[in-house]
């Protein structure tokens, strides 16, 4: 099965390609000949899957599926949410966005947080969608050379390691993108 993700973002495309493995062929944006910024206006992390998958389905034509991640911090009523890469300004600066978060938890004590992941699937003309969640927290410095995004500030549940100390096999099996992609690799296996 060959499917569109649409994403620019290497990472993720990385990330989601081990997980699914020889099951689907991805095929990304620049693939398809999509090279413009696909709109994020919805104000949650669900909206913003459904939104860029409607916008390559409805564009070009191509059954796909997007996602979109949050990390929503306990002590900062859920920021910054549906705004985690652009926390800290438009420029989607990672360092930025952990600086800020770092800054903002200084006075905290309770430093628990969540990452949340949405994957939007249309598939034959039916949108489905698969959730993923991983607890942890904030750590006070970041630690870790692996990962991308906040991976050097947290620290998941049952961990005393960021996400950018484990390795990506690792990392996947208890991360949210990875619980959500299992999900989406169990969906896509019963229709083959």
């Amino acid at each position: 099965m060959k499917i569109v993700f649409a994403t620019a973002n290497p990472n993720k495309v990385r990330e989601i390609n081990s997980i699914l493995g020889d099951a689907v062929e991805i095929v990304g944006l620049k693939d398809i000949g999509c090279t413009e910024d696909i709109p994020e206006t919805q104000p949650t992390i669900q909206g913003n899957a459904l939104q860029k998958a409607r916008y390559v389905k409805e564009k070009y034509g191509y059954d796909c599926f997007a996602e979109d991640t949050g990390l929503e911090i306990d002590a900062l009523n859920g920021e910054p949410g549906v705004f985690t890469a652009r926390y800290a300004g438009a420029a989607k600066d990672a360092n930025a966005n952990m600086a800020k978060a770092i800054k903002e938890l200084s006075d905290k004590t309770d430093r628990g947080a969540q990452f949340r992941t949405v994957i939007a699937l249309i598939l034959n003309g039916e949108e489905r969608v698969f959730e993923g969640i991983c607890r942890g927290k904030i750590g006070h410095e970041k630690v870790g050379e692996k990962g991308f995004g906040y991976d050097p500030i947290f620290i998941p549940d049952g961990f005393t390691t960021t996400f950018a100390q484990m390795d990506a096999a690792a990392k996947n099996v208890i991360s949210h993108r990875g619980k959500a992609t299992e999900l989406l690799k169990a969906f896509l296996a019963q229709l083959t």
